[in-house]
Order: C-alpha cells, then structure tokens, then sequence
C-alpha cells in the first residue's frame, strides 16, 4: 500500500516570529495542524464530517525536529503524511520547507486517538475515513 501525501503552502506572518523574525517554534505545531486540516478536507473527510460522525480527534503524541528557521514572509510548504491505515490512532508525519528549497526546515508527527464525543472513550476510526484512506493509498 502507498503513502498519501498532501501539501500547504502557508506565508509566515510577522505575529509568528519571534524578535529576531524567526519562526516562534512552537508555531510549527500551528502549521501541523494547518496542513491536517487541509489533509483531511482534500482527503474528503474534513475535521467538521469526522465530528458529525460523533468522533474527536485529540493529540496523544506531538514531536517536532528543528533543523534550520523560517523567517518573516517566508512561503513554507507542510508536507502531510500518512503512511498506514488508522484503526484507533492515526500518525500523521510532517516536513516543512521553505519554498524552493529541498531541504527539510523542520519534521516532526502528530498521533491522534479516535474518541467518542458522547462516551469520551476510545473508539475505531469512523469507516468513511478508513475507506477512503485506503482508497488514495492504493
């Protein structure tokens, strides 16, 4: 089975840098989350649908790898992936590059457990994600 892959081009705002207009490194997390959103909307299952289903998507584990700094109105790209299909979690893995540039800025992952909103416990992914995850890895 494949990997599905998705890309966010986001613009780095001035809000986002720190005094030396670095990128604060706690906005990576932000532009995770950016590009999952985006991930999941072009997947067909926005975050919004998956709620609707009557599940949560919380984050159980975040890591992030800093290897050189974007700046202020830097174009990034966030790179989205998953590389297996989630029964009770999901592991989305994330690259970030400046635009042009082939080497990554940043890689880190989210993992995501699958929660019921009306129990609050654990729960299987809902069957329409699953479905067309398997669908665009193939």
């Amino acid at each position: 089975m494949k990997e599905l892959r998705h890309r966010t081009s986001i613009r780095v705002r001035y809000a986002e840098t720190d005094q030396m207009k670095v990128v604060y490194y706690g906005r990576y997390f932000e532009y995770f989350e950016q590009a999952r959103t985006d991930l999941l909307r072009a997947l067909g299952m926005p975050y919004a649908d998956i709620e609707r289903e009557g599940v949560l998507l919380p984050v159980i584990e975040a890591f992030a790898r800093y290897k050189k700094s974007a700046g202020y109105d830097d174009l990034i790209i966030v790179e989205s992936i998953v590389r297996e299909v989630p029964v009770a979690r999901i592991r989305i893995e994330y690259l970030v590059y400046r635009d042009g540039d082939p080497e990554p800025l940043v890689d880190g992952y989210t993992v995501h457990s699958f929660l019921n909103i009306s129990s609050g416990r654990p729960t299987r992914a809902p069957a329409q994600l699953v479905q067309l995850l398997q669908e665009a890895m193939r």
